[in-house]
Protein backbone atom coordinates (compact mmCIF):
# COMPACT_ATOMS: atom_id res chain seq x y z
CA UNK A 1 0.00 0.00 0.00
CA UNK A 2 1.21 3.35 -0.97
CA UNK A 3 0.70 6.52 1.34
CA UNK A 4 1.64 9.79 -0.28
CA UNK A 5 1.86 12.88 1.91
CA UNK A 6 2.90 16.38 0.26
CA UNK A 7 4.11 19.17 2.24
CA UNK A 8 6.05 22.65 1.12
CA UNK A 9 3.12 24.52 0.14
CA UNK A 10 2.24 28.33 1.19
CA UNK A 11 2.21 31.91 0.21
CA UNK A 12 4.74 33.24 -1.59
CA UNK A 13 4.75 36.47 -4.02
CA UNK A 14 5.03 36.41 -7.77
CA UNK A 15 8.88 35.93 -8.90
CA UNK A 16 9.82 33.89 -5.68
CA UNK A 17 10.36 30.19 -4.92
CA UNK A 18 8.92 27.07 -2.82
CA UNK A 19 10.11 23.70 -2.45
CA UNK A 20 7.84 21.17 -1.60
CA UNK A 21 8.11 17.33 -1.08
CA UNK A 22 6.21 14.29 -1.00
CA UNK A 23 7.21 11.40 1.58
CA UNK A 24 6.16 8.25 -0.02
CA UNK A 25 5.35 5.53 2.86
CA UNK A 26 4.31 1.49 2.39
CA UNK A 27 6.82 1.40 -0.97
CA UNK A 28 10.47 1.78 -2.24
CA UNK A 29 10.21 4.98 -3.70
CA UNK A 30 12.83 3.56 -6.21
CA UNK A 31 9.99 1.26 -7.70
CA UNK A 32 7.28 4.01 -8.66
CA UNK A 33 6.90 6.01 -11.36
CA UNK A 34 6.04 9.55 -9.92
CA UNK A 35 4.28 12.88 -11.03
CA UNK A 36 3.04 16.47 -9.99
CA UNK A 37 0.20 17.21 -10.63
CA UNK A 38 -2.15 20.55 -9.94
CA UNK A 39 -5.76 21.78 -9.47
CA UNK A 40 -7.36 25.32 -9.65
CA UNK A 41 -10.44 25.74 -8.43
CA UNK A 42 -13.23 24.83 -11.11
CA UNK A 43 -10.53 23.45 -13.46
CA UNK A 44 -9.16 19.51 -14.17
CA UNK A 45 -6.62 17.76 -12.46
CA UNK A 46 -2.96 18.75 -14.91
CA UNK A 47 0.76 17.18 -15.06
CA UNK A 48 3.10 19.48 -13.89
CA UNK A 49 6.06 17.13 -14.02
CA UNK A 50 7.26 13.41 -14.27
CA UNK A 51 10.07 11.37 -12.70
CA UNK A 52 10.98 8.13 -13.40
CA UNK A 53 10.94 4.89 -11.01
CA UNK A 54 15.37 5.42 -10.58
CA UNK A 55 14.90 9.53 -10.84
CA UNK A 56 17.01 9.55 -14.15
CA UNK A 57 14.42 10.35 -16.37
CA UNK A 58 12.15 13.66 -15.83
CA UNK A 59 10.41 16.18 -17.97
CA UNK A 60 7.56 18.49 -17.71
CA UNK A 61 4.13 18.32 -18.98
CA UNK A 62 3.16 22.02 -20.13
CA UNK A 63 5.37 24.76 -21.34
CA UNK A 64 4.36 26.58 -19.02
CA UNK A 65 6.33 25.65 -15.94
CA UNK A 66 9.41 24.18 -18.03
CA UNK A 67 12.49 25.84 -17.24
CA UNK A 68 10.78 27.07 -14.13
CA UNK A 69 9.61 23.78 -12.18
CA UNK A 70 12.33 21.20 -11.44
CA UNK A 71 10.44 17.42 -10.30
CA UNK A 72 13.48 15.24 -8.67
CA UNK A 73 13.68 12.30 -6.55
CA UNK A 74 16.00 11.22 -3.29
CA UNK A 75 15.49 7.25 -3.33
CA UNK A 76 17.57 6.83 -0.01
CA UNK A 77 14.73 9.49 1.65
CA UNK A 78 11.81 8.46 -0.10
CA UNK A 79 10.66 11.72 -1.34
CA UNK A 80 9.94 13.24 -4.33
CA UNK A 81 10.41 17.09 -4.47
CA UNK A 82 9.40 19.92 -6.85
CA UNK A 83 11.37 23.02 -6.93
CA UNK A 84 9.69 25.95 -8.11
CA UNK A 85 11.07 29.05 -9.25
CA UNK A 86 9.98 32.15 -10.85
CA UNK A 87 6.65 31.68 -9.52
CA UNK A 88 3.77 33.16 -10.97
CA UNK A 89 0.03 34.21 -9.94
CA UNK A 90 -1.28 31.52 -12.43
CA UNK A 91 0.67 28.57 -10.80
CA UNK A 92 -1.68 29.36 -7.53
CA UNK A 93 -3.43 25.67 -7.38
CA UNK A 94 -3.63 22.81 -5.21
CA UNK A 95 -0.36 21.14 -5.96
CA UNK A 96 -0.50 16.51 -5.23
CA UNK A 97 1.97 14.02 -5.39
CA UNK A 98 1.30 11.18 -7.25
CA UNK A 99 2.53 7.06 -7.93
CA UNK A 100 2.91 4.16 -9.96
CA UNK A 101 4.33 0.78 -9.05
CA UNK A 102 5.70 0.31 -12.36
CA UNK A 103 5.61 1.24 -15.38
CA UNK A 104 6.45 4.42 -17.17
CA UNK A 105 5.77 7.98 -16.15
CA UNK A 106 3.03 10.07 -17.99
CA UNK A 107 1.44 13.09 -17.65
CA UNK A 108 -2.10 12.01 -17.74
CA UNK A 109 -3.52 11.50 -14.21
CA UNK A 110 -5.31 8.45 -15.15
CA UNK A 111 -1.96 6.58 -15.12
CA UNK A 112 -1.67 6.99 -11.48
CA UNK A 113 -3.57 4.77 -8.59
CA UNK A 114 -1.83 6.66 -5.15
CA UNK A 115 -2.42 10.17 -4.90
CA UNK A 116 -1.34 12.59 -1.53
CA UNK A 117 -4.17 15.10 0.19
CA UNK A 118 -2.48 17.90 -1.72
CA UNK A 119 -0.60 21.03 -0.02
CA UNK A 120 -1.81 24.48 -1.38
CA UNK A 121 0.15 26.78 -3.12
CA UNK A 122 -0.76 30.67 -3.46
CA UNK A 123 1.36 33.44 -5.61
CA UNK A 124 0.39 36.68 -5.49
CA UNK A 125 1.13 39.96 -7.66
Amino acid sequence: QVQLVESGGGSVQAGGSLRLSCLVDGYPSTALSMGWFRQAPGTEREGVATVSRDGSDSASCADSVKGRFTISKDNAKNTLYLQMDSLKPEDTAMYYCAAQILGSSYCDRRFYKSWGQGTQVTVSS
